[in-house]
């Protein structure tokens, strides 16, 4: 079993590399071990099919150095909060035992976003509930509950709880953004616009993190809510 130190979910195909990569390449760079976990193949995307997304997601996940990546193909556009659906959650999250877990803005332009945000952070909770039971290759897991759950912000420019500095990694989290070929500027596509595909889309991806990089006054950052308070031990943790 690979026990994982940062799980980064994502409801569709390239929202972990738009909202966190560079958080996650830095953290990879640092010895840490992360995986991805897609609950959608993102086959209601204007652009590009299911199959097609999870070629390019596997893609992503060799170029960041993300050790596993699982998809658990809960229906794009209209999965809702239910007992499979948790569950399905649930048994990931035990399977890799990961202490953090990244997940989906909590309120965004997709309504998909911000439903997989709170289904993400009560699987969180389930899984670490003795009587609730999952299996992997049927047998019986062991209750396991995250340390901390961060939503990563998307496309609504949110106030952030916290930021992360990416500086040395937002060239690399551009490279592997592009994985996902399908999605992005192509001027020779025949297949229709979609609020991602415009040719400035990558720039606005980049001033975002500039923006939330002056805030602590660095070049990049990436920006994450929470939905409990943070714990800290020491003052000097904090920038």
């Amino acid at each position: 079993m690979i026990k994982l130190d940062i799980l980064a979910i994502g409801v569709h195909p390239d929202d972990v590399e738009l909202g966190c990569a560079g958080t996650l390449l830095k953290h990879i760079e640092m010895g840490k071990k992360v995986g991805i976990l897609d609950l959608t193949r993102g086959e209601l995307g204007t652009r590009g099919s299911g199959s097609l997304r999870v070629k390019e997601a596997e893609a992503a996940k060799k170029m960041m150095g993300a050790l596993v990546r699982d998809n658990v193909k809960m229906k794009d556009g209209f999965f809702q909060h239910t007992e499979e659906n948790l569950k399905k959650i649930a048994q990931v999250i035990r399977k890799y035992q990961p202490e953090i877990v990244l997940a989906n803005a909590l309120s965004d332009r997709h309504p998909d976003h911000g439903r997989a945000a709170k289904l993400t952070s009560d699987a969180c909770f389930i899984a670490g509930l003795a009587k609730v039971k999952t299996y992997d290759k049927k047998e019986l897991q062991e209750r396991w509950r995250p340390k901390a759950v961060y939503h990563y912000i998307q496309d609504h420019t949110l106030h952030p709880d916290f930021v992360v500095d990416i500086s040395p990694y937002m060239d690399k989290k551009l490279d592997v953004v592009l994985c996902f070929k399908s999605q992005f500027f192509n001027p020779k596509s025949n297949e229709l616009d979609s609020p991602i595909s415009n040719k400035g889309f990558l720039d606005s991806v980049k001033a975002k993190s500039s923006v939330y990089g002056r805030i602590i006054g660095v070049n990049f950052a990436e920006g994450f809510n929470v939905a409990r308070p943070i714990g800290i031990t020491n003052l000097f943790d904090i920038i």
